[in-house]
């Protein structure tokens, strides 16, 4: 595709190459002080690339090197169609070779096209098997905006070109079957045996046709990388803007986009592609692990860090994982199978609380925000770009945690009940049992569908209120435990497993975000 002048809004364009999406479109970049550069944001399945136009001169007469394949868009010309001319095909066991090249037309135009070159495909698809009548076709269906991959022939080309210089006599004779049957492509809707010269020009166009290279400036690998709409380290959102950081140092720069829509275009498409990689990676990495310590998440978050200074906090970014029973926080993404076992900041799901934050209960100007609470440590608040991104955390939280209590079966506490030393059990499909310290008799049992609410003093007292299913009376049982923290996040733990057990699809429920919002409550009078 030719592109006459930057434009901001374009929009952005996808071509195919080997089934894989490439995105291209016109943004705005700088380093968050100097004042926008236009430039051109290249999206492929692994890499970002940001590029440079650089004005180049080119000729028809020197065509790249037979080796290389290479990949053209022209865009369909309501008058003109692809402005070239084809001949060949599998029944005279040739490639399908471009003839001529119409001056001023769509493949004229785009200055990457010369007589000699073999089209191997069209919007992806190999024709090289095709003959000469199935290829036409193909061309003539291929939509507005065609991709089509080529590679030089320079035999090919005194062939090609003594045939447009004979007279419409050899071309007349061409057409009743010789080898060098040519074609036009006047339009998308007629194609016809050539038996005239075009109305917009016979002879190939040999004049020096000037077109924009693009230059790669920046590459950022997508594997693990961090996308951003805010003021990196605050909770100031950038106004259609966004920047890309990669795991190997490598950044984008601010990223402007005149248009809202096209921001969350490129938000989506750059975002679904991280996310992509990482989960290829996540399936690489868990070939290594057995099936209770494998990765159920990773991805990046954003950490609030408090600071006396500042009325409001500021962020710094982390990497975060669930794996096995843990959460892992990383400073930066682990490369290696190693790097797991040296992550500083580990904590068990089932002794953490994690609680998604309502939109009215935001400390900041940041959203999608969460918090994660262990036992002993202060919360830590953090939040990630997307709504969509804050699901599959919240719902990877709920399926480590009921697999980790699954595989944990049952975890005691010690407390104190009635004045004595006794076992407090929470068991993965009993329900909680109590049982003094030196016997083996159970004194109470109740299953998790008969805990109506429980209350604390924020310290060690603990209140729990049961009622049995063929009674009406509720029963309240007190006890004191140090870890009371510990003992009530285990709780939440079990019932949240023990609720997914019973009805798999709770772990979609909505109504699991109450449960954790409500499960303890400061003690009553």
């Amino acid at each position: 595709m030719r592109i006459n002048s930057i434009k901001m809004n374009t929009p952005i364009e996808e071509k195919i190459d080997q089934k894989l999406k490439v995105r291209t479109g016109m943004v705005a970049v700088s380093d968050g002080k100097s004042k926008p550069i236009p430039m051109r944001l290249q999206l492929s399945m692994e890499v970002l690339k940001l590029q440079r136009e650089d004005l180049e001169t080119t000729n028809h007469n020197k065509p790249p090197p037979d080796s290389k394949e290479r990949m053209v868009q022209i865009t369909r010309q309501k008058i003109g169609g692809l402005g070239l001319s084809i001949k060949g095909g599998a029944e005279h066991k040739l490639p399908v070779l471009i003839s001529r090249i119409y001056k001023g037309q769509a493949a004229d135009q785009c200055g990457q096209l010369f007589v000699g070159d073999a089209i191997i495909k069209v919007n992806g698809e190999y024709i090289t098997a095709c003959n000469h009548d199935d290829a036409v076709n193909i061309l003539r269906n291929a939509g507005d905006i065609v991709v089509l991959t080529v590679k030089h022939y320079r035999a090919a080309k005194p062939f090609l070109q003594k045939n447009v210089e004979d007279n419409e006599e050899k071309l007349d004779n061409a057409a009743n079957g010789d080898v060098e049957d040519e074609w036009s492509l006047p339009n998308r809707r007629s194609i016809s045996p050539k038996s005239g010269h075009s109305r917009h020009g016979s002879t190939t166009s040999t004049c020096s046709a000037q077109f924009k290279k693009w230059i790669d400036v920046i590459t950022v690998p997508l594997m693990m990388a961090y996308i951003t709409r805010y003021i990196f380290g605050t909770d100031k959102l950038r106004k259609n803007a966004f920047e890309v950081r990669g795991l190997n140092g490598s950044r984008t720069g601010i990223i402007h986009c005149d248009d809202s829509a096209i921001l969350s275009q490129w938000l989506k498409y750059i975002t679904d592609n991280i996310t992509d990689l990482t989960y290829l990676q996540m399936k690489l990495y868990n070939r290594n692990f057995g099936i209770g310590d494998r990765i159920e998440y990773m991805g990046w978050v954003n950490e609030a860090v408090s600071n006396s200074n500042q009325p409001w906090k500021s962020y710094r970014p982390r990497f975060l994982a669930l794996k096995g029973s843990d959460l892992l926080l990383f400073q930066t993404p682990p490369c290696n199978i190693g790097d797991w076992s040296r992550c500083a900041l580990t904590f068990k799901v089932y002794e953490t609380m994690f609680s998604v934050i309502r939109e009215s209960e935001h400390i900041d100007e940041r959203q999608h925000c969460f918090e994660t609470q262990s036992p002993g440590k202060p919360p830590r608040y953090m939040s990630v770009e997307t709504r969509q991104e804050l699901l599959r955390v919240e719902a990877a939280w709920h399926t480590t945690v009921c697999a980790a209590i699954i595989r944990l079966k049952s975890k005691t506490f010690m407390v104190i009940h009635n004045g004595r030393s006794s076992r407090l059990t929470l068991d993965c499909t009993e329900g909680f049992m109590l049982s003094y310290e030196g016997h083996e008799d159970i004194v109470w049992k109740y299953r998790y569908c008969e805990l109506r609410g429980s209350s604390d003093d924020g310290k060690s007292r603990l209140k729990l209120h049961f009622k049995e299913l063929e009674k009406s009376i509720v029963e309240t049982k007190e006890i004191e435990c140090i870890q009371l923290q510990n003992l009530l996040f285990c709780m939440n733990a079990f019932v949240t497993a023990r609720l997914a057990m019973l009805d798999p699809a709770f772990l979609k429920s909505t109504t699991l975000q109450t449960t954790n919002n409500h499960n303890s409550r400061p003690l009553e009078n």
